[in-house]
């Protein structure tokens, strides 16, 4: 039975996402357990992880739930990450963002 899930997201170089990502999540990484790897936690077993692997980056899709889809955007123009308005899609309103290396950031909510 499934536990827990930690999303992972192949990057160009894990320095300069480290910063993206703490910008988009209000916050510095909660560990940096190996090189090239730096991971933020939501939940005790739930989290998401940037991980150095040029070959792979910009490939990789993300979905987030968020409570407050407006707070998300305004948050997200206060940090200066380019988006749209939230619109209709999928039977809720979302939100997606790119992050510098081409992936997909999505945030789902009302």
């Amino acid at each position: 039975m499934i536990a827990g899930l930690m999303a992972n997201i192949a990057v160009t170089g894990e320095k300069e996402a480290t910063a993206w990502y703490s910008r988009l999540f209000e916050r510095e990484p909660d560990g940096k357990p190996m090189a090239g790897l730096a991971q933020w936690l939501f939940d005790e077993k739930f989290g998401i992880q940037i991980w150095e692997d040029p070959q792979r980056a910009g490939c990789s899709n993300v979905v987030i739930d968020v409570d407050d889809l407006d707070k998300m955007a305004e948050h997200l123009r206060v940090a200066g990450i380019d988006h749209d308005e939230p619109s209709p899609g999928g039977g809720q309103r979302i939100l997606p963002i790119t992050d510098p290396d081409g992936n997909q950031v999505v945030f789902f909510g009302e």
